[in-house]
Formats: structure tokens, C-alpha cells, sequence
């Protein structure tokens, strides 16, 4: 019989437990892509400003010596404050296919959220929109993106059995590359470069301009402000923290952005080359060759993830994604691509009904589960 017991992770022994737990639960699944342990220590200490203003707790649940469940919770005060809802998150939830262990951890951290006030629990989500969220539930047999989660379907029918629900979806789509833009969009287009006197800029020459630079998260929280489900705005210390990690990987080769006469900027487009599978060569860690395999992957533009759109208030509903989608798909012929794979968008907003214009067919299906406590 099994010997279950819970664990808060208050030492750096259950901390690596805590973190490396995934990569043995999946060892023999072909689609999982683990994380990178320097990342996820990071993230899960006060390694960054988001984890020292929202207090969390981890827990990991063992059979004898052996981890077999873990899960974070989550409370974000800047949530509480935009929203006026009294939810925690719950995060990083791994477990074994035993439904008394996913009761324990679950259990747990609707415990700690009591204890904190909260009336209400959903997940699985990060402490903002920018990390892993939304548990799996259709498209088990794809790889994810580097930056979504991947978990076998029996979690669902715990959390289910749990009494959690439904709160939103997040849908992906895979297309073809190269295929031909429809003519509406390519006339609204070149309706908007010349009404608006819009031009492409240069990320190349951004990144010299620490304003611009600056500018372009302010230009993600316009985005995402009033369209984004448990969207929270970025802090100017999240922001920074932010550029430091993903400013190197932007590339003009890759993703557009769009600027006014003023050399404002108005809309972007962030896409990247698939680095999933060079993430499962590297298991986890950057050395000794991890650095290798994902190196190699970012000069490989057979696969692209598409991962940011956005545009500011101001241009929003004018069809300025026409000329976001005319630019991806000229970097995608330049580069020889061959796929594309969308980032999760909340299904039924209209960034998610503009895929219909293309050859497309879903390739993942996100949940964010609710319960009142």
C-alpha cells in the first residue's frame, strides 16, 4: 500500500525534487519538453520581482523516498486589486496517475488559500500571462511549445472529480507556412500603410533604444489590457526582467514591428523557431550541451511558433493585424518555413476567428479550471 505524505519544499534538496519530478514522470512520453531547471529555480525562488510581490508555496507529495506529486499555489495581489476577486492560482501540478495524490495536492493549496483570505482557487496558472497556463485537454499527441504546458489526461478528470469547472480555453492552430495571404487582407493593408503613414521598423536598431525597447512592453500591457482574460500589467520591473531574458532572441528575421511617422510604435509580432525538441535534448539543462541543441534550433526556420500579437488601443480594430500577418508571411517564405504553430489565444475573442481566413486545423486545446472554495 502506498504511503502518501505531503511536504512543504523548504530546502534546496526538495526544491530540485520539486523541479526535476516532471522530467520522471514523463521519461517515456515522446511529447513531453521539459524545462530548464536554471529557469524553474529561478522562477520559484526570488530569483524575480513577479515571485518576491506574490506570495506561494510549493509542496511535493512522496511514497517512501520516492516524489510523486508536486503543486504550487499562488496568490497575486495585483490580481486581487485589478479584479476585485479574491482567487488564488495553483500552478506546476504534476502528479502519478493516482487520484488520492492529486486530492492531497490539490487539497493542500485550496487550504493555503483559505488561509489567505481567498474565496476562490483556478489554474493551472503562472503568477502572470507570460509563463505556463491552462491544462491540456485536446491535442495529447503534439509536441507543446516551449512555453505551454504538457500533462497526460487523467489530470482533467482529477481536478474535475475535484470539483473544479470550466473557467476558459485557450485554442492553438497549426498552418502551413507559405501559404498565400486572401486579398482582402493584402487591400487592407496597403489601405493602412497609407492612411495612417505606417512603416516597418528595425528590432535590430530597437534594441539600441532603450525607450523603444521600454516601449514595447508598454505597447503589450495596451494589447492585452481590456482583451486577456486574468491579464495583470507588467510592473517597469517585470518589464526589464523581461527584455533581459527574450531581447537577445528577437530577430528582424523573424517578427515585425510596426511604427507611426513619429517612429512610435504601434503594433508587433514576436515569432520564434521552434526550440521544443532541442529542449528535450538538453533534459533540462543548458550544460553540458544543452546550449548546443538550442542554438542550433534558432537557426532552424522550419518550424515557427507564432507568439506575440499586438497592437495599441489607438490602432486596435482597425485591421492593423492585415499588415502583422503580410510581414510573418513574408519572413516565412525569406526563411523557407514550413509550419506554423500558434501561440494559446482565449477562444471566441476575434484574434482567434482571424485563423479562418487560412488553411488551418487545431493542434491544442487549454483549460483554466475554477472552484469556489
Amino acid at each position: 500500500m502506498p504511503d502518501y505524505k505531503i511536504h512543504e519544499v523548504v530546502s534546496k534538496k526538495d526544491l530540485n525534487r520539486f523541479i526535476s519530478f516532471p522530467d520522471i514522470l514523463y521519461k517515456d512520453c515522446p511529447q513531453y519538453v521539459p524545462a530548464l531547471h536554471g529557469g524553474e529555480r529561478k522562477a520559484l525562488t526570488d530569483g524575480i520581482s513577479t515571485a518576491r510581490y506574490c506570495p506561494h508555496k510549493l509542496w511535493i507529495v512522496t511514497d517512501g523516498k520516492k516524489v510523486v506529486g508536486r503543486i504550487c499555489a499562488i496568490v497575486n495581489p495585483r490580481y486581487i486589486e485589478r479584479f476585485g476577486l479574491k482567487r488564488a492560482r495553483f500552478g506546476w501540478f504534476d502528479t502519478i496517475d493516482d487520484f488520492e495524490v492529486a486530492k492531497l495536492l490539490i487539497g493542500t493549496a485550496e487550504d493555503w488559500a483559505r488561509e489567505m483570505g481567498m474565496d476562490e482557487i483556478h489554474g493551472p496558472l503562472y503568477y502572470n500571462t507570460l509563463g505556463k497556463q491552462g491544462m491540456l485537454v485536446e491535442g495529447f499527441e503534439n509536441i507543446p511549445q516551449f512555453n505551454t504546458i504538457y500533462n497526460f489526461p487523467y489530470y482533467n478528470d482529477f481536478v474535475t472529480r475535484l470539483g473544479y469547472e470550466k473557467e476558459l480555453d485557450w485554442l492553438q492552430y497549426k498552418m502551413p507556412a507559405c501559404q498565400d495571404i486572401p486579398e482582402k487582407v493584402v487591400r487592407v493593408s496597403k489601405m493602412l500603410y497609407g492612411r495612417y503613414d505606417l512603416h516597418e521598423g528595425s528590432i535590430d536598431r530597437m534594441k539600441k533604444d532603450p525607450q523603444l525597447v521600454m516601449r514595447f512592453f508598454d505597447v503589450y500591457n495596451e494589447s492585452f489590457a481590456g482583451t486577456v482574460n486574468n491579464f495583470v500589467p507588467f510592473t517597469k520591473e517585470e518589464m526589464t526582467e523581461e527584455l533581459g531574458s527574450v531581447l537577445p532572441y528577437l530577430s528582424d528575421k523573424t517578427s515585425i514591428v510596426i511604427l507611426d511617422k513619429d517612429d512610435d510604435l504601434v503594433a508587433f509580432a514576436v515569432c520564434f523557431p521552434s526550440i521544443s525538441r532541442a529542449l528535450q535534448k538538453a533534459k533540462g539543462h543548458l550544460f553540458p550541451f544543452g546550449w548546443f541543441h538550442l542554438l542550433k534550433a534558432l537557426r532552424n526556420y522550419r518550424d515557427m511558433d507564432l507568439m506575440l500579437n499586438g497592437a495599441v488601443d489607438k490602432y486596435q480594430n482597425t485591421g492593423v493585424s492585415s499588415l502583422l500577418h503580410i510581414g510573418t508571411s513574408e519572413r516565412c517564405h525569406r526563411n523557407g518555413s514550413v509550419w506554423t504553430v500558434t501561440n494559446p489565444q482565449i477562444e471566441g475573442i476575434s484574434a482567434t476567428n482571424t485563423w479562418g481566413r487560412y488553411d488551418h486545423e487545431p493542434y491544442m486545446r487549454r483549460r483554466c479550471y475554477l472552484k469556489h472554495l
